[in-house]
């Protein structure tokens, strides 16, 4: 039982992992390029500034 427990953690542990290595950087041409993309309501305030700091005012 203990085992299974630990088998399916290490399968979402290594599952979250691998989607946010394939995240670009904030900031590179491919993250700027995805924003564009995403709907502007969707932005985070963060996301928001980010893009204004590394897209906008270069």
């Amino acid at each position: 039982m203990l085992f299974k427990k630990l088998l399916a953690l290490s399968a979402v542990s290594i599952f979250t992992l691998g989607l946010t290595a394939c995240a670009p950087e904030v900031g590179s041409e491919a993250w700027c390029k995805q924003m564009k993309e995403k709907p502007s309501g969707d932005w985070s305030s963060n996301e928001a500034a980010d893009y204004a700091k590394h897209c906008v005012f270069k």
